[in-house]
């Protein structure tokens, strides 16, 4: 169901714009975390992991060294 992740990202996406405009204090914006939050819980029970939304990257791993 790609559309959980979708709905997850989306809503990710909208909480950060809130705080970095408001604030993470702001009322609105911890309505939209937790949406975030809840939107997210949602993808991973039916059976979406992290790595689908956020797949690992290159240049986060050690080089080998010469």
């Amino acid at each position: 169901m790609p559309h959980l992740i979708q709905a997850a990202l989306a809503a990710q996406q909208r909480a950060a714009r809130a705080a970095a405009a408001a604030g993470s204090p702001h009322p609105f914006a911890r309505v939209l975390l937790a949406a975030a939050a809840m939107a997210a819980a949602a993808a991973w029970e039916s059976g979406h992991r992290v790595t689908d939304l956020h797949p690992s990257r290159q240049h986060h791993e050690r080089r080998p060294r010469a």
